[in-house]
């Protein structure tokens, strides 16, 4: 299984890594919305031949584009659309957390990740794939 972990926090990042590698998850990481297009090949920038991701897991509050945008670009893609979207936030705002899952997030979690969540979200993942 490989996972896509955006977040514009470095901390935020490793610790995703972390819990995610505990599961035997191979883990690309980056640092904002428009790296995470680039690296799915839905962004003009370095030529990457596209991963084969199983699962993003991206963070709500980024600069530039946030994660319901890049949900929303990830749903748009006839390639990319059946990936499942996970959203993570430090702040709970009912509405938000609507909105993201009516676009079509698989979850969406409150920071700061624990075990439990990856856990709860591997086996799910795992039984889609």
């Amino acid at each position: 299984m490989h996972v896509l972990a955006v977040d514009d926090s470095s901390v935020d990042r490793k610790l995703l890594e972390m819990l995610l590698k505990s599961y035997d998850y191979r883990v690309t990481t980056a640092e904002s919305a428009k790296t995470a297009l680039e690296l799915l090949g839905l962004e003009k920038g370095l030529s990457h031949k596209r991963p084969k991701v199983n699962m993003i897991i991206t963070d709500y509050c980024m600069p530039d584009m946030t994660g319901f945008d890049l949900l929303k670009r990830i749903k748009e893609s006839s390639v990319l659309k059946e990936i499942p979207v996970v959203i993570v936030s430090s702040e709970n705002v009912p509405t938000r957390i609507n909105s993201c899952l009516e676009e079509g997030a698989e979850d969406f979690l409150l920071k700061p990740l624990r075990q439990s969540d990856v856990s709860r979200l591997c086996n799910r993942v795992g039984r889609m794939s």
